[in-house]
């Protein structure tokens, strides 16, 4: 369990989440524990990047709705858009 739990918390921190934001994620969208760290996490935040979002950005998006990591690459492009107009 903590082989699973702990870098994916660890993970979220180094993002620049603050203990609040780590357990309100986790809370809101605990299924986060069954995604991919390599893969799906952290790939999905390279695209943020790779799609101009700022980490501050990232870290709103990811604690505001985590369920995100859920949506395979496809549905994001539909709503990534949107996404940014909404963070500021």
């Amino acid at each position: 369990l903590e082989e699973n739990l702990k870098p994916k918390v660890e993970w979220l921190k180094e993002l620049g989440m603050d203990d609040s934001q780590v357990a309100q994620t986790i809370t809101t969208f605990p299924q986060l524990f069954s995604c991919c760290l390599e893969t799906n996490l952290k790939g999905k935040v390279e695209t943020l990047r790779h799609h101009s979002f700022t980490d501050i950005q990232i870290v709103q998006i990811v604690s505001g709705f985590p369920k995100l990591f859920h949506y395979t690459l496809k549905r994001w492009s539909t709503g990534l858009a949107l996404r940014k107009l909404r963070v500021h």
